[in-house]
């Protein structure tokens, strides 16, 4: 029987995780019964809401339990099959987390077509990423053709497949992101109109009267604090602010102060609403099509930054709060079989 190994949650963070927040255990992973699967991961992923799921806190999800398995999208290969759905080899997509094998019910995984794109694709913008992106926009954001659409973390997994996907609406684009870097991969290869870097500007509120001399139509936020109050002062009349996420204030220790929003709303009569890709679930199948056919069509790209080995997931978790990646972070932790 192989081992499985397995990374939990040891105690929760106040501020910044760090190494005592994770422990590493292992046990024999055993046979499976009638109707599961032993699967063997091959890429993990690690992103900013398990930050979230580390607070013993109410919130759309339930938060992580001590001394178990940090849970989290995983694609895997079908190593033993006792269900009539999947057989040896099966590449599959599931939420088990942070472990190198698991035994599956059949009913908790699906199969997935590694022909379309790399598996790993399959945890960013075919999977829950890029279905992220194409709900908050299109269904809360409603960009029109001419429009000025803002995205924060625009590098990031979520951020450059929303400004692609407003691209194709016909909306303008400008990005904000953290280093020279991001912002010529925004602008030279995913061709949003503009950037900026607020790590090099001294006045954002001027940067984006520069970059966004129409103003600010959709703002899809994604990361809270001082870069979404600069952006809700240039918001248009009928504004819409897309509330993906809030990565700015994850590790704070203290509550997250900042301007009230109320009465920039009420000026502008614009609107403000939060979701989680949850909230779509009924229209996955829909999403998931639309973006199919918009990364065959060359409409869409995307870009990966992968990590290798199962050992290195707690440090690549930890360098989301860097800013250090490009698009969806993941962690290569075995190869399949048969390209072994």
């Amino acid at each position: 029987m192989p081992i499985n190994r397995k990374i939990l949650l040891n105690e929760r963070p106040e501020g910044m995780p760090d190494k005592h927040t994770f422990t590493f255990t292992e046990e024999e992973t055993g046979e499976p019964g009638e109707n599961q699967v032993l699967i063997r991961t091959i890429y993990a992923s690690v992103d900013p809401y398990m930050r979230g799921r580390m607070e013993n806190v109410e919130s759309y999800v339930e938060p992580y339990q001590l001394q178990e398995v940090i849970a989290g999208g995983v694609v895997g290969e079908v190593v033993e099959s006792k269900s009539a759905a999947y057989e040896k080899g099966d590449i599959v997509l599931g939420s088990y987390g942070w472990q190198t094998h698991y035994i599956a019910e059949e009913s908790e995984i699906r199969k997935i077509d590694a022909s379309i794109a790399p598996m790993s694709a399959h945890l960013g913008i075919l999977g829950m990423t890029g279905l992220t992106a194409y709900f908050g926009l299109l269904k809360i954001g409603k960009p029109q053709a001419g429009e000025t659409v803002v995205v924060s973390g625009a590098a990031g997994a979520v951020g450059s497949t929303v400004g692609q996907i407003a691209k194709i609406q016909g909306a303008r684009v400008v990005g904000i992101a953290g280093t020279d870097e991001k912002c010529d991969y925004l602008k030279n290869e995913l061709h949003f109109d503009a950037t900026i870097n607020y790590q090099e500007t001294d006045n954002l509120e001027q940067a984006l009267k520069d970059a966004c001399p129409d103003k600010v139509d959709v703002y899809y936020d994604n990361v809270g604090g001082e870069i979404s109050d600069a952006v809700l002062t240039q918001l248009n009349r009928k504004a819409r602010v897309v509330v993906c996420g809030a990565i700015s204030a994850y590790n704070l220790t203290k509550p997250d102060v900042g301007p009230r929003v109320q009465y920039i709303l009420i000026k502008k009569s614009a609107s403000m609403e939060g979701f989680t890709v949850g909230d779509f679930s009924g229209s996955f199948k829909e999403g998931a099509e639309q973006m199919a056919r918009w990364l065959a069509a060359g409409q869409l790209t995307y870009r990966e930054t992968i990590r290798e080995g199962f050992d290195s997931i707690p440090d690549v978790f930890l360098s989301l709060f860097s800013g250090d990646n490009i698009g969806k972070l993941v962690v290569k932790v075995s190869e399949p079989q048969e390209q072994q």
